[in-house]
């Protein structure tokens, strides 16, 4: 079992930046590759950037050059900054973790990014 909690939303101006952060605890960290997805008003889940326990990363293409995932597992927690933000970015923001071995899916409450002037 994998609790996480998400940090770091918030609503900001287009073309600014946010960190988002989730905190992962009960399990090992490092045994799982870690995503974040997000759902827009009226569309579907997506996955948004996802990176392995050995740092490989992956990202829709979408957020290429905007956002960066990251983690850091000495703290147990996964980052996703999110720069040169813009209005179709709005969503809440979903942490996710799927271990490298075995099964499962896990997931956090959720953070609102609001992107509005």
């Amino acid at each position: 079992q994998v609790q996480l909690v998400e940090s770091g939303g918030g609503l900001v101006q287009p073309g600014g930046s946010l960190r988002l952060s989730c905190a992962a605890s009960g399990s090992i960290f490092i045994m799982y590759t870690m995503g974040w997805y997000r759902r827009a008003p009226g569309k579907q889940r997506e996955l948004v950037a996802s990176i392995t326990s050995g740092g490989r990363t992956n990202y829709v293409d979408s957020v290429k050059g905007r956002f960066t995932i990251s983690r850091d597992n000495a703290k147990n927690t996964v980052y996703l900054h999110l720069s040169s933000l813009k209005p179709e970015d709005t969503a809440v923001y979903y942490c996710n973790a799927k271990p490298e071995l075995g099964y499962g899916d896990y997931w956090g409450q959720g953070t609102q990014v609001t992107v509005s002037s």
